[in-house]
C-alpha cells in the first residue's frame, strides 16, 4: 500500500479540498469591519456581514468533511501492512460513524462516513465509501454525497463522485480512475489526465490512515492524491491526547496536523486538527480548523454497525 516517506517539505500546491473562496468582513479577535459608522452605530452593512459569516461556515463543512482524507500520510515502506482481503481491513462492511457539525457552541449540520457496502468496478471487489454532510439554516442549506470506490486487493481508488448542492445550486464531479493504465477521467469532459500508480480520493484516504502505522513526533510526505498535480500533502503527528468516545469510555488518540501550502483550512494558521483513536480500529473522533471568524468541529456522536443498502 505505502509509497517511500520522504522527510517533510513544504507543501507547494493548493488542495481541492481548499473551502471555497467567500468573502468574509471579520477581523480577528471577533471584530468586523465596515459594520458600524463614524458615530459607532451599526450599519446596515452589518446585517450582510453577519450572513457571510454563516455562509462562511456552512460552505467550509464541506472541506471539514473531507478534513480527514487529507490528514492521510504514510510512513516508510517497512511499515507496510499486509491486505487484500475485506477481513483484513480494520473496518467492516456496514460501519457507520454519525458527527456533529459546530461553529464554536452554535450546531450547524450533521456529517456521516460510512463504510456502506462491497461493490464491484470493472470486475474488481471495490469498497463504497460514502459521506454524507447536512446544513444550514434559513439563510442557506447545504447537502453533499461523497462516494469512494476502492478496490479491496490493493486499496487504489477507482472511481470517485462527489455531489454538492448549496441551495439551488448542484455541483457533481464524477470520475473513472486507471491506475494500472496511469490516468484518470472526469466524466462529461473530453481527454484524461495522469494519475499516480496506487491513487487514493478525498473519501478513501480517510480509510488509508486507519490501515497505516503512524509514529509520534513524525512527519510524512506523500504524493498519492489522484489528480497528481495537487500532490504533495504533509502530516505531521503531534502528540497523544485523551479523548471520549459516544459510549463514554476514554481512549488515547493520536493527533494529527495536516498541511497544505500556506492558505486556507489546512494552512499553518489554520491549526488543523485530527483527532484518531490510538488503537487497531484508528477511529476518527474530532476534527477541527480554526478561521479567524471561529472555529468549526466535526465531534463524533454516534458508532453503528449496519447492513448494506
Amino acid at each position: 500500500l505505502c509509497g517511500a516517506a520522504r522527510p517533510e517539505e513544504s507543501a507547494n500546491e493548493s488542495h481541492p479540498l481548499a473551502p471555497c473562496p467567500v468573502v468574509v468582513a471579520c477581523q480577528p479577535g471577533g471584530s468586523t469591519s465596515g459594520s458600524s459608522g463614524a458615530d459607532g452605530a451599526p450599519s446596515a452593512q452589518a446585517p450582510r456581514e453577519r450572513k457571510c459569516s454563516v455562509i462562511s461556515v456552512l460552505v467550509s463543512l464541506n472541506s471539514i468533511l473531507a478534513a480527514g482524507a487529507v490528514a492521510s500520510g504514510h510512513p516508510a515502506a517497512d511499515t507496510t501492512r499486509t491486505v487484500g482481503t475485506v477481513a483484513s481491513y480494520p473496518f467492516q462492511v456496514g460501519e457507520r460513524l454519525d458527527f456533529s457539525a459546530k461553529f464554536g457552541m452554535l450546531r450547524v449540520g450533521d456529517a456521516s462516513i460510512h463504510v456502506a457496502e462491497v461493490d464491484t468496478v470493472r470486475g474488481q471487489p471495490t469498497f463504497l465509501f460514502r459521506f454524507t454532510l447536512e446544513g444550514g439554516n434559513f439563510l442557506f442549506k447545504i447537502s453533499n454525497l461523497i462516494e469512494s470506490w476502492t478496490s479491496v486487493a490493493n486499496f487504489s481508488s477507482l472511481r470517485f463522485r462527489s455531489d454538492s448542492k448549496e441551495n439551488d445550486k448542484t455541483y457533481l464531479r464524477d470520475y473513472d480512475i486507471y491506475p494500472d493504465s496511469g490516468y484518470y477521467r472526469q466524466r462529461g469532459k473530453e481527454g484524461h489526465q495522469p494519475t499516480p500508480s496506487q491513487p487514493l480520493d478525498d473519501a478513501s484516504l480517510l480509510y488509508f490512515v486507519r490501515t497505516t502505522p503512524l509514529e509520534m513526533g513524525k512527519s510524512y510526505r506523500f504524493d498519492k492524491y489522484f489528480i497528481k498535480e495537487k500532490n504533495p500533502l504533509v502530516i505531521r503527528v503531534l502528540k497523544r491526547e485523551r479523548m471520549e468516545l459516544p459510549d463514554g469510555t476514554k481512549v488515547d488518540c493520536l493527533v494529527l496536523n495536516p498541511v497544505i501550502d500556506d492558505k486556507g483550512m489546512f494552512a499553518d494558521r489554520a491549526e488543523a486538527r485530527l483527532w484518531i483513536t490510538d488503537d487497531e480500529r484508528r477511529i476518527p473522533v474530532q476534527i477541527r480548523s480554526k478561521y479567524t471568524w471561529g472555529t468549526v468541529t466535526l465531534r463524533l456522536e454516534k458508532i453503528s454497525l449496519t447492513t448494506a443498502d
